[in-house]
Order: C-alpha cells, then structure tokens, then sequence
C-alpha cells in the first residue's frame, strides 16, 4: 500500500490526537492555579495538551465526516485502555530490592504508585468523560455545520466545544476530584478548568482555519459536505480519476 500525502496526513492527525489524549491524562492528576480578580483560579495541568485534541477534533470532523471520526474516539478510549493496562502491569511488578533502599536515587516506590496510581483512576474517568463528550461534539458540530450550510466555520469549531468540554469537564472532574473536595473547591476547579479550555478554544480559531487552508490548498481536500458521514482519506487512484 502507498502511503500518499493524504493519508500521511490523515496518519499524522490521528496520531498526534492520540498523543496528545494520553499525556493530558498522565499529567491531569498535578493541578496549578493564577490569580486573576482578586482570587486564585485552580485548574489541571492537562490542560496544556488537550487543546491540541480541540483543534485535531474539529479539523477531522470537518474533512473526513463524523462515522470517521466516531472510529477515532472509539479507538482513542482504546489507547486510555491500553495505557491503564500497562500502568497497571507495571504497578503490579515486584520492585528490585536496591530500589527500596532509602539512598536509591531514582524512583521510589511511594512515588511511582503516587503518580501512576492517580494517572490510572484519571484514565478511567477520561476514557467515561471523553466517549461522551466527543460524541456531543461530534453531533454538534454537524448540527451547525448543516444548519449554517458549510458556513461560519467558527461557530461550529467553538459552539462544539463550548457544548462537550461542559459536560466532559463536569464528569472528568466529578470522578477524579469530586469525592476529594468540598462542593465549592470542586465547582471552582470545574469552572475554572472550563472557562479555561472555552477560552483557549476561542483562541485556536485562526490556527483552525489556517490548517484548514493549508489541507484545502497544499493536499486539495475539501471538506466533507454535512450529510457525508464518511470521507475519503486517500488520493483517489488513477483509475478513478476524471479524463
């Protein structure tokens, strides 16, 4: 099979996507604040990496349709899955004797199941939160993108996630954070996490509509009409293609 620029691109996208959804999950369980009005907003570290699957979200679901991108969120909880099993094989090895000895330099055995056991709890509550949310989104998204007829890319790229990064952060929080803090530290972190992502949803636009310039003109894809669940993700053969 030859890999043509198409699906190299296609590849690349899925790829980073899955990527980018691990580590958010590996590094969610450190959380960071900032003040702004006169209070301190607490938020994950996740953050850092899950715009990027904003991004890589709406840019799939505009050029490859929605059944695609149904088979990506399906194989993405699949990659959480199979993170958590290694995570967990590993926590589950014996450690080597010299490393429980108090001198041992590297990771200590309190250490290692501090953070991993934490990241697998918040795989587990990503793989719950993500399969709903980008469901919601991905039915959003098309929503929009029929009723404004392939207009006004913005509202369908920002009005998609402002709906599923609600409903993915209440969930995700509620089961990683919510038995841990009082109703107030957990709606602070809830909102703040939130107003977060809407916000730098907001802020990718112009990198969502420069990747989409950039794949129309460099890989001549056009986006996928509405009522297309199921685009192309390769060069069409010569056989196929018009005298």
């Amino acid at each position: 099979m030859k890999l043509d620029a198409r699906l190299t691109l296609f590849i690349t996208l899925v790829s980073t996507f899955m990527v980018c959804l691990v580590v958010g999950d590996l590094i969610g369980g450190k959380l960071t604040s900032f003040h702004l009005f006169g209070r301190e907003w607490v938020f994950s570290v996740g953050q850092l990496a899950f715009p990027v699957t904003f991004i890589l979200t709406d840019i799939l679901n505009e050029f490859y349709g929605r059944k695609v991108v149904r088979r990506i969120t399906l194989l993405a909880v699949a990659m959480v899955g199979l993170s958590f099993l290694f995570i967990y094989a590993a926590g589950a090895m014996p450690w080597w004797s010299v490393a429980t000895q108090p001198d041992w330099p590297g990771v200590t055995p309190p250490a290692f199941h501090l953070v991993f056991t934490q990241a697998t709890n918040i795989q587990l509550a990503s793989m719950v939160a993500f399969l709903i949310a980008n469901y919601v989104d991905i039915y959003v998204f098309f929503l929009f993108k029929r009723l404004t007829r392939n207009r006004m890319l913005w509202l369908r790229a920002t009005g998609s996630t402002a709906v599923s990064q609600l409903i993915d952060t209440f969930v995700i929080s509620g089961l990683v954070w919510g038995w841990k803090l009082s109703l107030g530290e957990y709606l602070t972190v809830v909102f703040t996490s939130y107003f977060v992502k809407l916000g730098v949803a907001i802020l990718v636009t112009p990198i969502i509509y420069a990747l989409h310039s950039l794949i129309e003109k460099k890989y001549g894809i056009a986006p996928a009409p509405a009522e297309v669940e199921s685009a192309d993700i390769s060069a069409p053969s010569a056989d196929k293609m018009p005298p």
